[in-house]
């Protein structure tokens, strides 16, 4: 059965940082592309970061310059090193596996920026 896990949220002070983890397991990892969202109350939830199979990337320009997304398809798991973090970061933030119709989601992991 295909799982995505998330990991490495938390609670962190405006211009903190945290690196999430989603391990994946029960497919092929590498050809999937892979990607970060997020979701905070009362709002939709809107990409945050994508990596390709060829290791390409996009970032939501509310993000650019402070998350990085990456992939180690060897440990079949992808990170969001994400720095300089805004109270506006607040959100569950979920991990996403696409490739043609297959399309799996995380169960997700909350990241709370505040002092």
């Amino acid at each position: 059965q295909v799982q995505l896990v998330e990991s490495g949220g938390g609670l962190v002070q405006p211009g903190g940082s945290l690196n999430l983890s989603c391990a994946a397991s029960e497919f092929t990892f590498s050809v999937y592309t892979m990607s970060w969202y997020r979701q905070a109350p009362g709002k939709e939830r809107e990409l945050v970061a994508r990596i390709g199979s060829t290791h390409s990337t996009n970032y939501a320009d509310s993000v650019k310059g402070r998350f990085t997304i990456s992939r180690d398809n060897a440990k079949a798991t992808v990170y969001l090193q994400m720095n300089s973090l805004k109270p506006e970061d607040t959100a569950v933030y979920y991990c996403r596996a696409v490739w043609y119709t297959h399309n799996y989601w995380g169960q997700g992991t909350q990241v709370t920026v505040s002092s």
